[in-house]
């Protein structure tokens, strides 16, 4: 229960404290048969009906006053198919446990995230990502879905079998239904080798392409109020594996990335003032350093820093003129950014609503720490966003509705046809879905 965002007296909060809701009733189903009876039941009570992962969204994207569903005990492995080379897990594993259970059989996702907290099914609905030339996000790796629809029978979906649904629902928002299981698509184990090092902003975005080109992962991080970024590359290696030390891992993921961090966030917030030497001492503080290990050891860290979040993709070829506009912004508005700014990209993929659906994308996401005023400078850098037809995360904060992702989304009018035919009567239908798939 512990990394599930969750209140008192029936009051559900999200990890990052900016959303609560109060269900009518909150289920916590052992079976997919027991969930559906749930489903069911809700309906002749007139509920609607969520499902939550550990709430690690920043939209009210699962948040109900109907039945909310907590997937805690719908976890583990079904199957582990080695011809295929497949696994299928029930929706409420969380991506750890999921991580550390494929190491142990030899085998790993091709590519994740930097967050492992969160429920298969509450990562992938979301369109949880990392950062990749080739690989794309958690969802583009599924090859199979079972979820219960709103007239409470089990639908599978696959490229043969529903294949209209399993285009939709591999990042289906909570809209079409439940999702009770997951097949991914696996590999044998394999080692990365990340290289961290600082770098100029100026120097990472002349580079850009060929930084991009030239690595499998590539990602940075750009302090606001300096030209400092931090940059990772990870690849594959033949090993040997060289995982970093216990003593130098704590100092700079424990120490520096969430103990110092967290004070210089405190100090930040109480003295906003010193926010710009913060950030230079920030960006200094982590050295280069370079690691052999498994994919999960390399691609997640640790995060115990609270914040809020928004970010959006933008097509790769605008992600430097959108860099630069976002640095011109913060630099003359005088706002105080302690958080740095996280640049990562996907391939396009095939999947409806996608942030990556048919174009390659660069993700650009702003934090603030939690319980600092976000506002000015979150709603600055969404106009920045969406003058390159940017897409928002779905899972974090962003002010668009349908009117503006009918735009952005070439087939966005193919998702809400199919939720007329599985939920005509909006059975799975809150607030934040209302406003962004419509009425």
């Amino acid at each position: 229960m512990s990394s599930t965002a969750s209140g008192k007296n029936g009051t559900w909060r999200n990890w990052g404290g900016n959303v609560a809701a109060r269900p009518a009733r909150q289920v916590m189903p052992a079976s997919v048969e027991e969930l559906a009876a749930a489903v069911r039941r809700a309906r002749e009570d007139g509920l609607k009906v969520k499902a939550v992962g550990t709430g690690h969204s920043f939209t009210s994207i699962a948040a109900t006053d109907g039945v909310l569903i907590r997937p805690q005990l719908l976890t583990g492995i079904r199957t582990v198919d080695r011809a295929a080379m497949t696994v299928t897990v029930e929706a409420g594993t969380p991506l750890k446990r999921l991580n550390a259970a494929l190491a142990r059989e030899g085998l790993s996702l091709t590519n994740m995230g930097d967050i492992m907290e969160q429920t298969v099914s509450g990562a992938t609905s979301t369109g949880t990502h990392g950062t990749g030339r080739a690989s794309a996000s958690i969802a583009a790796q599924i090859k199979g879905l079972e979820l219960v629809t709103a007239d409470g029978s089990v639908l599978t979906c696959s490229e043969k079998e529903n294949p209209e649904v399993f285009a939709a629902a591999r990042i289906g928002l909570g809209a079409l239904g439940v999702v009770t299981a997951i097949t991914f698509a696996v590999e044998p184990l394999f080692l990365l080798t990340a290289r961290e090092e600082p770098m100029p902003l100026d120097r990472v975005l002349a580079e850009f392409d060929q930084l991009w080109a030239e690595n499998e992962h590539f990602e940075f991080y750009w302090f606001p109020h300096t030209v400092s970024t931090n940059t990772k590359r990870n690849n594959r290696s033949a090993g040997p594996e060289q995982p970093v030390g216990q003593l130098a891992g704590w100092i700079e993921d424990e120490f520096l990335s969430n103990g110092v961090f967290q004070v210089a966030q405190w100090v930040g917030r109480a003295a906003p003032a010193t926010v710009p030497a913060l950030a230079r001492i920030s960006s200094k503080a982590l050295s280069a350093r370079t690691y052999t290990d498994i994919p999960y050891k390399v691609f997640t860290s640790p995060r115990r820093v609270r914040f809020v979040e928004m970010e959006y993709a933008v097509p790769r070829a605008a992600l430097t003129e959108t860099l630069r506009e976002l640095k011109a912004m913060v630099d003359r508005s005088g706002l105080r950014v302690s958080f740095p700014v996280e640049v990562r990209t996907a391939p396009a993929d095939d999947i409806t609503l996608s942030t990556a659906s048919g174009r390659d994308s660069a993700y650009v996401a702003v934090h603030m720490f939690r319980g600092t005023p976000h506002q000015a400078y979150f709603t600055a850098a969404e106009r920045i966003f969406t003058a390159h037809e940017g897409r928002p995360h779905w899972g974090k904060v962003h002010t668009r509705d349908a009117e503006y992702f009918a735009r952005v989304y070439p087939r966005f009018d193919e998702f809400t046809a199919l939720r007329d035919r599985l939920d005509p009567e909006r059975l799975f239908q809150n607030d934040y879905l209302r406003r962004v798939l419509g009425a």
